[in-house]
């Protein structure tokens, strides 16, 4: 069931925020709110470390680098339980581009992204956190 309602906003803010949609492609206000009010309550699932989450870890890294490639890969396999699938790119004759899933414990996902990108010899990596959708 849908519910309405309002939202006061000067309307300098509001012009600003009808350009931000304009150039995102929303069809509407009201799927921008929907989608920033999900964003928030997601952000607020992370809060608590036991709470089941999702997430990515993008890593950037030279396959030459010595050993590198496979502390990676034993990291994976050490953490089987929370790493649910993994994607691994060739960029050029040198880098690579894996996308490492994981799925678990707040706390134990971050620790791991953590991990990973922080691994000797990853020259770039990220972490983008993400949900499960149960609680949305």
């Amino acid at each position: 069931m849908l519910k309405r309602f309002g939202v006061s906003l000067k309307e300098d803010l509001l012009n600003k925020f009808d350009l931000l949609l304009a150039e995102e492609g929303y069809s509407s206000r009201s799927e921008a709110i929907r989608d920033l009010i999900r964003d928030a309550l997601v952000r607020r699932e992370w809060i608590n470390e036991e709470t089941e989450i999702a997430g990515v870890t993008t890593l950037v890294y030279n396959h030459h680098e010595l050993e590198l490639a496979q502390k990676l890969t034993d990291v994976q396999h050490r953490n089987y339980g929370l790493i649910i699938a993994s994607l691994h790119a060739h960029l050029d004759e040198h880098n690579c581009l894996e996308a490492v899933m994981l799925k678990g414990k707040a706390g134990e996902v971050k620790r791991i992204a953590d991990g990973l990108i922080s691994t000797r010899g990853v020259k770039h990596g990220q972490f983008v956190a993400t949900t499960t959708g149960t609680g949305l």
